[in-house]
């Protein structure tokens, strides 16, 4: 069974998505890829375990207490390279950030092969369906730029700000 419930954060509004036992997705309301490949309208507009945990976790992130990742049990439905970009993604610490090029430099590191170019890797981050937990937004470009990020640029300014990462 699917759960849903909307999270009200400083930068507007969450949907949270999860069922029995992980969570699925969380999405800006107006992000690109909302809901992903979910029926969305088939959950059910009620909050669970899961997602009493997730709230308390955004809670203490917009509290800027550094959080832990591996308190939530995750299971994005994306495929296996997408899996692969986003277990380096949980890696990336509160208040850092990393490369497109790191990040295919870690896939390398970890799998051993050639898993895929910058360009590969950004399409995976911009696809991550569970939104600052999986922090997709601390993915920046080579030089230093603030690349693109699905909840719109200025949530990720926003974010990193937040982190004490950009000024």
């Amino acid at each position: 069974m699917l759960y849903k419930s909307t999270y009200l954060s400083p930068l507007g509004e969450l949907l949270i998505l999860a069922d029995d036992t992980a969570l699925l997705g969380v999405w800006f309301e107006d992000q690109k890829y909302f809901g992903a490949s979910y029926h969305l309208n088939e959950a059910i507009d009620q909050e669970n375990r899961i997602i009493k945990q997730t709230t308390n976790w955004l809670d203490r992130y917009f509290n800027k207490e550094n959080t832990a990742i591996d308190s939530l049990p995750l299971a994005p439905n994306v495929t296996d390279f997408r899996k692969k970009v986003l277990e380096v993604l949980k890696s990336v610490p509160y208040g850092k950030t990393i490369t497109y090029q790191q990040v295919v430099d870690n896939l390398h590191k970890l799998y051993g092969e050639n898993v895929g170019s910058a360009r590969a890797v950004g399409g995976a981050v911009g696809h991550n369906p569970i939104s600052i937990i999986i922090p997709c937004h601390r993915v920046i470009g080579s030089d230093g730029s603030l690349t693109g990020y699905a909840g719109g640029k200025e949530r990720k300014v926003a974010l990193l700000t937040l982190e004490g990462v950009y000024n």
